[in-house]
């Protein structure tokens, strides 16, 4: 085989490292899940290549996994172009996106973290308290991830016994955006430091936000502290590298402290990414980002170019907004992490309907839950 290896091949040793070990059934989900249209024997051929040139090798009854041959190929592997995957899984999901936060309704984005059987009732009783923290409301949907019985490699790469937690991934924010004619940049992602608000701003209702009649004086107000305080940036990964993916290897290098918050801390520090819009389209950016916290949770900070910071890179230029977000669903996988109850997720794991995420109070903390609701 060609060691020369192409973007897809790259993408599917990426794959296989990350899940390995993964069967073939499994990784025409996730190529597909990545933007890539490909069948069953596509990927049986090409992972047979793989096995030839030694950089991958089966593991009985499990699927392939990769040799270190073909983690070492996969490091030196062709960077600029798993980046341009990213990006274009990025823009095909915000696309997607139909969520109107004012209606509570349409198409979001989700990450996904999956947890095994006998950590489930403490996964979602740490999701029901991030529900009840200031980053609430949290909904969140929970299912079955069952094996790959048809997998002619008999994979089994994530077991009867394991299960999917969903919640809303914080680039739904530039989908709904985008459904609504603004363009957004995201530049960076990177790890904040943050204060809980205890007052959650008493004068100014959670319903009160999301109405036109706000006076500017109040929705400043109500900015400030939506979710609590985004205090200053800690670590920012900018310049053209900077996707919404790079918050999943935050979280991977242990860079978030998010559950002492739960447990009664004021401070903490958080995953989140920042975008840039049009500054003449600020007033109704400013709403749809309120709304969209209001109705998902995380904590939202949306600012003018004058205002001071956070800014990750310096004041964005005077035409430009600037909104910093940390989604429900990195906030869920950064969590559960700290806590040892999750150790695979995937921040863009694809898009639901809204209807399918359920408030995590309504979910039983002891596993029993319609997977339908």
């Amino acid at each position: 085989m060609d060691r020369d290896l192409d973007g897809r091949t790259y993408d599917l040793l990426w794959l296989v490292d990350r899940h390995e070990p993964v069967g073939s059934i499994r990784l025409v989900e996730l190529m597909r899940r990545h933007g890539y249209s490909i069948t069953g024997r596509t990927i049986r051929l090409t992972l047979a290549d793989l096995d030839e040139a030694g950089l991958t090798e089966k593991v009985p009854g499990k699927g392939r996994r990769l040799t270190a041959a073909g983690r070492a190929e996969l490091d030196r592997g062709n960077v600029s172009n798993r980046l341009d995957r990213v990006r274009s899984r990025i823009a095909t999901l915000r696309s997607r996106v139909t969520y109107d936060p004012i209606e509570d309704a349409g198409t979001l984005i989700v990450s996904s973290a999956l947890v095994d059987a006998a950590d489930l009732k403490p996964a979602l009783e740490t999701v029901r308290a991030l529900h009840a923290s200031p980053f609430g409301p949290i909904s969140a949907a929970v299912e079955p991830a069952g094996p790959d019985a048809d997998d002619p490699d008999g994979a089994d790469d994530e077991g009867a016994d394991r299960y999917r937690i969903l919640a809303p991934s914080s680039l739904t924010l530039d989908g709904t955006f985008l459904s609504h004619g603004i363009e957004t940049d995201l530049r960076t992602a990177g790890v904040a430091a943050y204060t809980r608000d205890s007052s959650r701003t008493a004068d100014v209702s959670e319903a009160d936000v999301s109405e036109a009649d706000v006076s500017e004086a109040e929705m400043s107000e109500a900015n400030d502290h939506r979710g609590g305080t985004i205090d200053r940036y800690v670590d920012v990964i900018s310049g053209e590298d900077a996707s919404v993916d790079v918050l999943s290897l935050l979280v991977e290098a242990g860079r978030s402290d998010v559950a002492p918050i739960l447990e009664g801390a004021d401070r903490g520090v958080l995953v989140v990414d920042y975008r840039e819009f049009p500054l003449t389209r600020f007033e109704e950016a400013r709403d749809l980002a309120l709304a969209t916290r209001n109705a998902l949770g995380g904590v939202i900070d949306v600012r003018r170019p004058r205002e001071g910071g956070p800014f990750p890179l310096g004041p964005p230029g005077w035409e430009f907004g600037a909104a910093t977000y940390g989604g429900t669903g990195e906030l869920v996988i950064a969590t559960l992490s700290e806590r040892g109850l999750s150790t695979e997720w995937e921040t863009l794991y694809g898009t639901v309907d809204r209807n399918r995420l359920v408030p995590t109070d309504r979910i039983d903390p002891d596993g029993s839950f319609d997977v339908d609701r």
